[in-house]
C-alpha cells in the first residue's frame, strides 16, 4: 500500500491539535505531502445529521443496535455540525458506524486508495468489547478515513487507580472533589491540555502506519505506537519517550523509502 496525500480535518473546539503544526510533522515523518483541512462536519445536510444521530449508543451492555433518531436527536447533530462547540453533555457514538458515516463526507475523487484521510471529532468514538460485554471509549478508529476523538484522549485512557479511589471516598463523605483533582493534575490529560499537541502526533503515526502495514500497535511502552489504556503510559510513551521503538523505527525507514522509490 503506498500513500501519496494525506488529508487532515480540523476540530476546531480543540486547539490544541494545533492541525497546521501536525501536518507538517506528518509530512516531515512520512516525506509525504500532507494537506490541513478544516472540519469535515462544516455545511453537512439532514441525511449525515440523521446518520450521526442514529450511531448513538444507548445501551452500553449491548452491542449497537440500530434505531430511528428523533426530530430532536436530528436537530442536535445538525446544531453539533453547525458548531461543535455546542456538544456540552458526552455521547457516545459507535465507531465503527460514525466511521462509515463520516466516509460518506468524503469526495468520490478522493476516495482512491492511494488517498488518506485523518478525521478529528470531539464526539466520544466507543466499540463494543466482547471480552467484557459493553462499550469502552476510544481515542481511535483505524481505516480509511481514520478517526481520532479528542474527547476519547481524555476520556478513554484510565486515570490513577488512587484517583478513582479517593473520589469516591471524598463523594461518599460529602467532601471537596476539587481538592483531589488537583492533586493528580498533571498525571492525566485534560481537556485544552497544551499537551495534547504531542499526543495527536503519536495517534496519527498508529492510523498511518495500521493504513501502511495492518499493524497500528505496539507492545513496548517507549514506542509511541504502544495502545496505552492508562493515562500514565499515554504519557509517557507519547510525551516522556516520544520516539519510536528500534524495530518501527527500522519499519518506518523502509516504509519512507518504498513510498518514495
Amino acid at each position: 500500500m503506498k500513500i501519496s496525500k494525506i488529508f487532515l480535518y480540523d476540530e476546531p473546539t480543540v486547539p490544541e491539535i494545533n492541525i497546521n503544526k501536525l501536518a507538517n510533522f506528518i509530512k516531515k515523518t512520512f516525506a509525504i505531502d500532507t494537506i490541513a483541512r478544516k472540519n469535515i462536519f462544516s455545511g453537512v445536510d439532514q441525511t449525515i445529521c440523521k446518520q450521526l444521530a442514529s450511531c448513538r449508543v444507548f445501551n452500553t451492555r449491548r452491542p449497537f443496535e440500530f434505531h430511528s433518531p428523533s426530530s430532536e436527536e436530528i436537530e442536535f447533530e445538525k446544531k453539533s455540525c453547525q458548531n461543535t462547540s455546542n456538544i456540552e453533555n458526552i455521547i457516545m457514538y459507535d465507531g465503527f458506524e460514525f466511521q462509515k458515516t463520516v466516509s460518506n463526507l468524503i469526495s468520490e475523487n478522493e476516495k482512491s486508495s492511494d488517498s488518506f484521510h485523518l478525521i478529528f471529532t470531539n464526539r466520544l468514538t466507543c466499540t463494543y468489547d466482547f471480552n467484557d460485554y459493553r462499550y469502552h471509549g476510544r481515542a481511535i478508529i483505524c481505516s480509511n478515513p481514520s478517526v481520532i476523538s479528542t474527547t476519547g484522549i481524555v476520556e478513554a485512557p484510565a486515570k490513577p487507580r488512587e484517583y478513582y479511589m479517593e473520589l469516591i471516598s471524598n463523594m461518599v463523605q460529602g467532601l471537596n472533589l476539587e481538592s483531589i483533582k488537583k492533586k493528580y493534575q498533571g498525571t492525566y490529560l485534560e481537556y485544552h491540555d497544551e499537551r495534547i499537541s504531542n499526543v495527536v502526533e503519536g495517534y496519527a503515526m498508529q492510523a498511518i502506519f495500521y493504513y501502511l502495514t495492518g499493524e497500528p500497535f505496539c507492545e513496548q511502552l517507549e514506542c509511541r505506537l504502544f495502545n496505552a489504556h492508562w493515562q500514565k503510559d499515554l504519557i509517557y510513551s507519547q510525551i516522556e519517550s516520544a520516539k519510536l521503538c528500534e524495530r518501527h523505527q527500522k519499519n518506518l525507514n523502509n516504509l519512507v523509502f518504498n513510498l518514495n522509490s
